[in-house]
């Protein structure tokens, strides 16, 4: 039994049982996959995955087992070898950050100047996308550390632990009605075509529960994943924005922020990071940045491990 037999039935079951693409993301062949796959099936005395042919089609119960042995030991050999340039101190690395836009753009700037400075021989890895996404980056080792409103606690492979609280604000141009008026109702806000975010983008589901709860169906005409998006078809007036507060902060000189806190349900930032997995003292630095009432042994109880 070896490392690349497990690596080859991880990779296996997280890419559809596509030979091909696990050959590729292991930068071998794909009868090699196939021969480790099967060396490591001989040796157990069980088949691992179920079989159309040649063609992997699935798991057999007693692969689903395996695969959650094979996942727990490839993180640990993650985690011993984290574990050993942590303290022969070694201070070098990537730390991989996977985000969404508004996150990436707006709130870990701050974060990532300070990290810069403490830890300057530590690359940053910033890859933005889409909540699961993230999730399954996280999940899978890809990222280190997880940043996202909405999704991120659903799994129960990762733990996550909230950064800071925020609201959705109404974006409108020069001019705009919406200005003259004190206090925007949800009745007079979907009487004009709306642009905001994409479902399951940046507290989307806030912004639809609560026109939802007072039977109102708004006209919302553009979606977008960020907020920079959403401004500039706001700046053509093709519709009125909603974005987050974090945006809002940012915008151009012809745009104007209107308060819709008393419209929609406050929205909570989380940062998640795989159960289980050793973390680095310079990702345990960075996420106690995002979320500084986080203590240090809070975040080892949380995510299982011991300092």
């Amino acid at each position: 039994m070896n490392f690349q037999q497990l690596r080859s039935v991880r990779e296996a079951a997280r890419r559809g049982y596509n030979l091909t693409e696990v050959a590729n993301a292991l930068f071998t062949s794909q009868p090699g996959v196939s021969r480790q796959i099967r060396e490591l099936e001989e040796e157990l005395g069980i088949d691992i995955f179920e079989r159309n042919g040649k063609r992997l089609t699935g798991l057999t119960e007693p692969g689903k087992e395996v695969l959650h042995i094979v996942e727990r030991l490839l993180l640990e050999a993650e985690n011993l070898q984290r574990a050993g340039e942590t303290y022969s101190g070694k201070t070098t690395g990537t730390l991989s950050i996977a985000a969404t836009h508004t996150q990436t753009r707006y709130v870990l700037p701050r974060a990532v100047q300070h990290f810069r400075t403490a830890f300057p021989d530590v690359r940053i890895a910033l890859q933005q996308s889409a909540p699961e996404h993230i999730a399954e980056w996280v999940l899978s080792g890809k990222a280190d550390i997880g940043i996202a409103t909405e999704g991120l606690s659903r799994f129960e492979g990762l733990v996550s632990f909230p950064c800071y609280e925020w609201h959705h604000v109404i974006v409108v141009p020069d001019g705009h009605p919406l200005l003259a008026v004190k206090s925007v109702t949800l009745e007079l806000l979907a009487q004009y075509p709306l642009i905001t975010y994409d479902i399951g983008f940046t507290g989307r589901s806030h912004i639809d529960q609560a026109f939802t709860e007072q039977q109102i169906s708004p006209d919302i005409v553009l979606t977008a994943m960020d907020s920079d998006v959403i401004q500039q078809y706001v700046t053509m007036n093709l519709g009125v924005g909603i974005v987050a507060s974090m945006a809002a902060e940012h915008l151009p000189a012809n745009l104007h922020p209107i308060p819709a806190n008393h419209l929609f349900a406050s929205n909570v930032t989380r940062v998640a990071v795989r159960r289980g997995a050793f973390l680095r003292e310079y990702a345990i630095d960075f996420i106690q940045q995002l979320a500084p009432k986080l203590k240090l042994n809070e975040l080892a109880e949380a995510v299982n491990w011991r300092r």
